[in-house]
C-alpha cells in the first residue's frame, strides 16, 4: 500500500468520508487512491474558495469534518478567504495539501512556495508528512485535532514522493478528547447572577444554539426571565415554531448599544462580549455599558451543553416549561417588489426542516423577523465577514443533509466571488434554491462610507461601490453552469418561483432585481 492509499483509508477509518476537492499534478496519486476507496465521496469544486466554503457548511450540519484536497500553496491560498470564515465558525476541517516531491523542491519551480507559512494562520494543527509509513498516523492525528472542541482546522501537507512510495499503513483513530466542563465556581456564579433579578442576557455560541443545548437554555430563560442572544456572526441557529426564541446581536454599532442598554448582567456561553466589527472615529466599540457585569459560564472549547445543564440544575430549571415561538406565518404577499415583501414571502413559504444559508447583507435585514414563526429550521450565516460564502456553504450543507431543502440567500456582489458553486450544485443534483438579491451595489460600503464621517461618496468612489454597467445576468450565469434560473419582477412571481424551487428536486436560482 502506498502513502496515498493509507491516507485515504485512514480518513475513512476516522469517520471522514467526504472530500471537497480541486486537485492538481502533485495530488494525482491521492486522486488515484480516492478512485480505489468507494467509501469516500468526492465533490469537485471549480474554485478552491468553493471547496473550503463547502467543507465549512458540511461541518456545521454534520458536526464532523470533511476533508479538502488542494493543490500546492497557490491552490490553498485560493481557499483562504472561506477558511478564515470557517476558523471563526470554529468548525472541524481536515485540509490535505499536495507538495512537490522532496527532491524536486531544490529546483524552485514556478509553483513552489512556503506552504506551511501560507497555511499556518488558518491551521490550529499543521504538519508536513515525512514518509509513507507516517502518513496514516499523521492524518489520524489531524482528524483528532480538528475534532477537538470547539472545532479546528487541521492541515496536512503531503509531498508527492511521500504519497507515491510504498510502505503505508492504515492508522486507527486515537481517542477523541472530551471538552472539559466549566468549573463549579463558574456555574455557581452564573446561578447567583440569575437569582438577583437584574436584567440579564445569555449570549451563546456553538452547539448551545441548537439541539439539547438550546432546549436547556430555553428552560433557563423561562425560569429566570433571562434573554437568549446569538452573536451577529453565529455559526448555526435552530429557530422557528416550537423552539425557544434567540435574538441576534445587531450589526450596527448604535443599534447594538441600544439592544444591550437594558442589561446589567451578561453571561457568555462560548461567545465573546459583543463589539462592533470596525472602529469608528470618536465612538466606543463596545455594546455593553460599563455597569454591565460580564461573566463567562463556558469558555470556547469547554462543554457548552454540559455547562447549561449544570446551570439549569443549580436553578432547579430542568423541568420548567419552555417558552417557545408560536407557529405564525405572514400571508403570501403580492404587488411590487419590496424588501419587507420579499422577507414575508420567505416566511410564508419556508418548509419545515429547511436549512437557510444567509449572506443577503443589506437586502435581507427583515428576513429573520419574518421567519421567526415559520416551521422549525436551521439558519447559517457568515461568521468571518469575508464575503462569498453563501453558495459554497449551501453546497456543503446540502451534501451533509441530502433529505433537507436548502435555501441560499445571497447578495449579487457576494455571489460573484464564488458563483462556481452553482456548477457543483448542478453536478451533484443538490436540493438548493438560490435567491440572488441583485441591487448592483456593494450597498454596505455606501453605508459605511457615510458612517465614517467623510460625507457622501463622489463619482470616483461610487465607481468602486456599484457593480452595474454592465449589469450581471444571473439567469444566464446560472444557465451556463447547468442551474435553471428565473428573473422575477413582482412579489407574486417571486412567491411562485420560490415555491417551485423549494418543492423541486434539484438546484434552481431566482434573480430578484432591486
Amino acid at each position: 500500500m502506498n502513502g496515498a492509499e493509507s491516507l485515504v483509508r485512514s480518513l475513512v477509518a476516522g469517520g471522514v468520508k467526504t472530500c471537497f476537492t480541486n486537485p492538481g499534478t502533485t495530488e494525482i496519486h491521492l486522486v488515484a487512491a480516492l478512485d480505489r476507496v468507494p467509501e469516500m465521496r468526492c465533490v469537485l469544486g471549480l474554485f478552491e474558495g468553493v471547496v473550503t466554503g463547502a467543507a465549512d457548511g458540511y461541518a456545521r450540519m454534520a458536526e464532523k469534518p470533511a476533508s479538502t484536497l488542494l493543490h500546492l500553496g497557490p491552490g490553498f491560498a485560493n481557499g483562504v478567504a472561506n477558511l478564515h470564515n470557517a476558523s471563526r465558525a470554529q468548525v472541524p476541517i481536515v485540509n490535505i495539501i499536495g507538495q512537490h516531491a522532496t527532491y524536486h523542491l531544490r529546483h524552485d519551480t514556478p509553483l513552489a512556495s512556503d506552504i506551511e507559512a501560507i497555511a499556518r494562520p488558518y491551521s490550529k494543527w499543521l504538519r508536513t508528512s515525512a514518509s509513507s509509513s507516517e502518513v496514516g498516523r499523521d492524518i489520524a492525528e489531524a482528524i483528532v485535532a480538528a475534532r477537538t472542541a470547539p472545532g479546528k482546522i487541521a492541515t496536512l501537507i503531503v509531498p508527492a514522493d511521500v504519497v507515491w512510495s510504498e510502505g503505508g499503513t492504515v492508522a486507527a483513530l486515537p481517542p477523541l478528547p472530551r471538552p472539559p466542563l466549566p468549573s463549579t465556581a463558574a456555574v455557581a456564579h452564573a446561578a447567583a447572577m440569575l437569582r438577583t433579578g437584574l436584567r440579564t442576557a445569555i449570549l451563546m455560541a456553538g452547539n448551545s444554539l441548537y439541539g439539547d443545548g438550546l432546549v436547556i437554555a430555553g428552560r433557563i430563560a423561562a425560569a429566570t426571565g433571562a434573554k437568549l442572544l446569538a452573536p451577529y456572526p453565529f455559526t448555526r441557529l435552530q429557530r422557528g415554531a416550537g423552539i425557544p426564541r434567540v435574538d441576534r446581536v445587531q450589526y450596527v454599532l448604535e443599534q447594538g448599544i441600544e439592544q444591550f442598554k437594558e442589561f446589567r448582567q451578561l453571561i457568555l456561553v462560548g461567545a465573546k462580549p459583543p463589539v462592533a466589527y470596525f472602529a469608528y472615529p470618536g465612538k466606543n466599540s463596545e455594546f455593553t455599558s460599563p455597569e454591565c457585569e460580564i461573566h463567562s459560564l463556558a469558555k470556547p472549547g469547554e462543554e457548552y451543553v454540559g455547562a447549561l445543564d449544570a446551570l439549569a440544575e443549580a436553578l432547579s430549571a430542568r423541568g420548567v416549561e419552555l417558552m417557545a415561538e408560536k407557529a405564525e406565518r405572514p400571508p403570501v404577499p403580492s404587488g411590487e417588489i419590496t424588501l419587507p415583501g420579499l422577507a414575508a414571502a420567505v416566511g410564508a413559504l419556508l418548509p419545515e426542516n429547511a436549512i437557510v444559508v444567509d449572506e443577503s447583507n443589506t437586502s435581507g435585514r427583515g428576513l429573520m423577523a419574518a421567519t421567526q414563526g415559520s416551521p422549525p429550521h436551521d439558519w447559517l450565516c457568515n461568521t468571518g465577514g469575508s464575503i462569498g460564502i453563501a453558495l459554497p456553504l449551501a453546497v456543503g450543507a446540502a451534501v451533509a443533509c441530502p433529505s433537507r431543502k436548502v435555501l441560499c440567500l445571497s447578495a449579487d456582489g457576494s455571489g460573484m466571488y464564488t458563483l462556481q458553486a452553482l456548477w457543483t450544485m448542478a453536478r451533484e443534483g443538490l436540493h438548493v434554491t438560490t435567491v440572488v438579491f441583485a441591487n448592483r451595489d456593494y450597498a454596505v460600503l455606501k453605508r459605511e462610507f457615510s458612517y465614517l464621517g467623510v460625507g457622501n461618496p463622489g463619482p470616483r468612489a461610487l465607481e468602486m461601490f456599484e457593480i452595474g454597467r454592465p449589469d450581471l445576468d444571473w439567469v444566464q450565469l446560472a444557465k451556463g453552469m447547468g442551474v435553471p434560473g428565473t428573473r422575477v419582477n413582482s412579489l407574486g412571481a417571486f412567491g411562485k418561483a420560490l415555491r417551485a424551487g423549494l418543492e423541486g428536486d434539484g438546484p434552481t436560482l431566482i434573480e430578484v432585481p432591486l
